[in-house]
């Protein structure tokens, strides 16, 4: 009995790791992964950093807010046009032109803070710039780790790179507090010029990807043509309405500093931000489970309303852990959600797209916290912290319901069957040259 146990035990164990075959079977996704954790050390500190910066100069609220705005147009803007030169150029090379451009406007954010008088308008243009530009990438790294990889390894690579990502999202703010606090803003933005180098280190050893030879050039005739094949897909158009959904109703960072405050633990205000972080580790840590599941629509509906529910259930507890437990279980099941969206995005699209749609995901995984930032705020003016983020849960997952029942191909969508997972599979398979 106690034999059989141990064998259940190292099966399930077995079933829920990590699944590293990527990193295992791919030079190149390795390449890419670790330029990118590199380069997510370095932005974080510099997430930290501008802000202390701005305050430093200004001691406004408003000022510091700003920063966000100004960067949310040039985000919007060239993460349609980065999807559009995706499926037009080549897109190793947008990558590194991208990295060199970021370092560039890290660079110009060094030389302002050494200046004696810093100026506060070069904070809000390279802020604009920077966010440009890691909105051309995001596109192009993307759709290039899709070609570098089996389709069936999908959802591994989201895995592993959401591992990557909510882990510097973790350490770094702690880190980027530490130095700028430390090395003054001058000392965190030339951390964050090494890790630039560092990054283009990795990234020029990844090799050029295979193309079409009838690659849509970039124009917004293709920007047009690319929503209207997004729009003829209820599959695709369910991961995007109910991830944007899930965000705009439910997520509610503004409200922390506030939450921390009513709970009586104002000095605990950084576990509420690091909650959702946590959750997403351990979401990717266990999530050798996610390949074995098929109806992928169904499970980003499932793992949408658990966010929702478990937000909702935040709003309840009466004390800051049970708070944290109950936001990680959010962060968690928000990961699986990003977990299979991003399997049915990489599975289905076709090349000649992927760019294009690749923009389209960027804008609906990033607009999507800062629409729910400004609902949660609007809400709690009417009814009180708690009030906002317990009728935010509740509301996505009314939402999360109501896309369940209008789009009934993205609710049966299943990955063994769908027509558009079937034929990428087939030109696939006879594109091995591709891979």
């Amino acid at each position: 009995m106690a034999e059989s146990t141990d064998r259940s035990l190292k099966s399930l164990a077995r079933r829920l790791r990590l699944d590293l075959s990527p990193l295992r079977e791919s030079r190149d996704f390795r390449l890419m992964i670790g330029s990118g954790l590199i380069t997510a050390i370095g932005t974080v500190i510099t997430m930290v950093a501008v802000p202390y910066q701005m305050k430093q100069l200004t001691e406004s609220y408003v000022a510091v807010g700003l920063v966000s705005l100004a960067e949310f147009v040039p985000m919007v803007i060239c993460g349609l046009w980065g999807g559009a030169i995706a499926d037009a150029l080549d897109r190793r090379k947008i990558v590194i032109f991208s990295e060199v451009g970021l370092c560039l406007t890290s660079v110009a954010l060094l030389i302002n803070a050494l200046l004696p008088s810093p100026q506060v308008w070069v904070l809000y243009l390279v802020g604009a710039m920077a966010a440009g530009l890691g909105s051309v990438r995001g596109p192009s790294e993307q759709a290039i780790i899709n070609r570098v990889l089996p389709l069936d390894r999908m959802t591994a690579a989201f895995a592993i790179q959401g591992l990557v990502r909510n882990t510097a999202m973790i350490a770094g703010p702690a880190a980027g507090g530490l130095v700028v606090v430390t090395l003054g803003p001058a000392g965190s933005y030339a951390i964050d010029v090494a890790t630039f180098v560092a990054s283009l280190a990795l990234l020029v050893k990844v090799r050029t990807v295979t193309r079409s030879q009838d690659a849509t050039p970039a124009s917004l005739q293709s920007l047009a043509e690319g929503v209207r094949y997004a729009l003829r897909r209820p599959d695709l158009m369910g991961t995007y309405l109910v991830d944007i959904a899930a965000m705009a109703l439910a997520s509610s960072n503004a409200l922390f500093p506030f939450l921390a405050d009513d709970l009586h633990s104002p000095h605990a205000l950084g576990l509420l931000y690091a909650a959702g972080g946590v959750g997403s580790v351990i979401a990717s840590l266990t999530s050798g489970w996610t390949s074995h599941v098929h109806r992928h629509g169904l499970a980003v509906i499932v793992s949408a309303t658990l966010w929702g529910a478990a937000v909702a259930v935040a709003a309840l507890m009466p004390n800051i852990w049970l708070v944290f437990a109950f936001l990680a279980v959010a962060g968690g099941a928000d990961m699986v959600s990003g977990l299979f969206r991003g399997t049915i995005w990489n599975q289905t699209i076709p090349d000649e797209y992927r760019g294009r749609l690749a923009g389209i995901e960027l804008l609906s995984y990033s607009t999507g916290p800062m629409l729910g930032d400004t609902r949660a705020g609007f809400m709690a003016q009417l009814g009180g912290t708690r009030f906002s983020l317990g009728a935010g849960g509740l509301l996505c997952m009314a939402a999360v319901g109501l896309m369940a029942a209008v789009l009934p191909r993205f609710r049966r969508y299943d990955a063994r069957t769908d027509e558009y997972a079937l034929a990428e599979r087939s030109r696939r398979a006879n594109e091995p040259a591709a891979l």
